[in-house]
């Protein structure tokens, strides 16, 4: 299959996988991709019409999962289908389809626990005051500013938080309005991603994402495409107004907001065998 150019229409980009369901795979962020942001991530869900259109992808793709940067058991839960394959922690967990526990890699054990000292230690009274919420994803740790009193504080106060983590070893992740401390640099939504894909004798995929990490995603599938791991690939950037410009300016097809990817993931389904009612 001759490599289309990033700036073909989108029509043309996606007919191939429409084409070829079974080799292909759908790849999809979370928050800001499948489920609007809001102001609480535990009040976070993905609408019935975005689950309806992957429940059909499901039935119909070689591989449809979900890449968070939640846990794979609460990206589960807020997507709200168990015949999913789930990526949690940004790839450090792996739940597959009606498993009961997520895989973690033991290697990664002893690191998150150097994580979760880190984390007790900077989770300070002044952070709370400041309007900072702390989030224990087990190896990793999360403090969010979204809606803090003055989230310009509160980022500068965790701006020293992940220089204190630097010095320790430890490897801060910036995403929209929150800092990650992860326990390891070796792990990201683009190995996520490869290991999706890997031995499953896909042909083609398509990532959708929203926020910085996912860039991570976007560049690994062009790795795996310049290489011949995958015929083709196409990215998605899901425009939003907190969302980084570069989401938008290295995406093959750009679409706006959580609807706009419904759109798209619809699109990729005959119009047969779509949800009705």
């Amino acid at each position: 299959m001759t490599p289309l150019p990033r700036t073909a229409p989108p029509e043309r980009l996606l007919a191939p996988l429409r084409e070829r369901p079974r080799e292909s795979a759908i790849l999809c962020d979370v928050d800001g991709t499948l489920a609007p942001i809001v102001a609480r991530p535990a009040d976070a869900a993905v609408p019935r019409r975005a689950r309806e259109a992957l429940d059909a992808l499901a039935a119909r793709y070689g591989l449809v999962a979900c890449v968070s940067g939640r846990r794979a058991a609460e990206a589960r839960r807020i997507v709200g289908l168990g015949s999913l394959s789930y990526f949690g922690n940004h790839g450090l967990e792996t739940l597959g389809p009606g498993a009961d526990e997520p895989q973690l890699d033991p290697a990664i054990r002893p690191l998150a626990e150097r994580v979760r000292r880190f984390a007790d230690e900077h989770s300070t009274d002044a952070l709370e005051r400041l309007g900072v919420r702390f989030e224990d994803k087990d190896a990793i740790r999360a403090f969010h500013y979204r809606g803090a009193r003055d989230e310009e504080a509160a980022r500068r106060a965790l701006e020293g938080i992940a220089e204190a983590a630097t010095r320790q070893g430890l490897h801060p992740h910036w995403g929209r309005k929150v800092l990650e401390i992860r326990p390891t640099d070796g792990v990201d939504k683009g190995t996520a991603v490869a290991a999706a894909v890997e031995g499953r004798g896909l042909a083609l995929a398509l990532f959708g994402g929203d926020d910085a990490t996912d860039l991570d995603a976007f560049r690994r599938l062009r790795e795996l495409t310049g290489r011949g791991a995958l015929e083709a690939a196409v990215c998605v950037g899901v425009a939003s107004t907190e969302g980084p410009p570069a989401i938008v300016e290295d995406a093959d097809v750009v679409v706006e907001g959580t609807d706009g990817f419904t759109e798209l993931l619809e699109s990729l389904v005959p119009e047969h065998e779509r949800a009705t009612g």
